[in-house]
């Protein structure tokens, strides 16, 4: 296990501490939260100047998948964890197989409750994490860490590359390793945190945003949404089911009664659904009309 540069740590923007609250545990507790307060609204900006990058990664992510290829997520901590709820959150909302969206972290799963923070020095263990998944040239690695100099990362990332499989980096420092070692770096800088050093505020909720982005747009890239309604939905419980049926009466323009018939004659299947109500065809024929688009709805209406 290699010890880290402190000289190197000791730079980062987000290892630095931030004068707007060197005085926190001194604040009443109303004004101590209007600082921390302060301190997140900057976020929102940080992020928005990403969006070139976001976009561009977003795309090429979208690109392979329709060669067949997956997206990983990778990272130690706060940031391999947000990255795996990210994947987790994708099969129940967009109706996509839990291998499309895969999220992996220094660890391992126990890592998700319990801290395993040495996990994260080995960028050995991070390449043979990624090479156990099966990961190939057609699949997307997205490198996080706040930081972006953690070990494990850099291996996976490393990995990656050399295989030939796109890669994209999340970090909140600009020109780190981690940017400088991918094909799209997306850089949200939201500099000194609240309590220095802990990633898992101003950092972490730019991570959880940009990834919030990329796993959205690019299911909408890929024809996952129909305007912004979720028309990949499994209605697997009561909530769920109700939400088709909401979708459908939407699309369609029917009441909720013709919506959830809709719904049961399609077999369960939002998007066969509004293809039978709005063009009023045959479950056959909107299947028929959907694996010829791709399953793009806009394309068959």
């Amino acid at each position: 296990m290699q010890a880290p540069d402190q000289k190197i740590l000791g730079t980062l923007l987000t290892e630095s501490r931030n004068p707007a609250t060197e005085h926190l545990d001194q604040l009443p507790t109303l004004q101590m939260l209007e600082v921390i307060n302060d301190e997140d609204a900057k976020v929102a900006a940080a992020v928005r100047a990403e969006l070139p990058n976001v976009a561009r990664a977003i795309d090429e992510v979208a690109a392979r998948f329709s060669k067949g290829g997956r997206l990983f997520y990778i990272g130690a901590g706060t940031s391999g964890r947000l990255g795996v709820l990210d994947a987790s959150e994708c099969p129940p909302t967009f109706s996509v197989p839990a291998e499309l969206f895969q999220g992996l972290i220094a660890g391992g799963d126990r890592a998700l409750r319990l801290s395993s923070e040495h996990s994260e020095d080995s960028p050995e263990e991070g390449a043979s994490d990624l090479a156990t998944t099966g990961f190939n040239a057609q699949d997307t690695l997205i490198g996080i860490a706040a930081s972006g100099r953690t070990p494990y990362v850099l291996g996976a990332l490393a990995h990656a590359k050399k295989i030939g499989a796109l890669t994209i980096g999340l970090t909140c420092v600009p020109g780190s390793a981690i940017s400088q070692a991918v094909d799209i770096a997306i850089t949200p800088a939201t500099g000194a945190e609240v309590l220095t050093g802990s990633t898992r505020l101003k950092a972490g909720t730019a991570t959880k945003l940009v990834l919030n982005m990329l796993s959205t747009g690019i299911m909408v890239r890929t024809g996952a949404t129909y305007g912004n309604l979720m028309v990949n939905v499994r209605p697997t419980n009561a909530k769920l089911v109700d939400r088709a049926h909401r979708i459908i009466a939407a699309a369609v323009d029917c009441d909720m009664a013709t919506a959830a018939r809709l719904l049961a004659d399609s077999g369960d299947s939002v998007k066969t659904a509004i293809v039978m109500g709005k063009l009023a065809l045959t479950r056959e024929a909107a299947e028929e009309r959907l694996a010829a688009a791709k399953g793009v709805l806009a394309k068959v209406l």
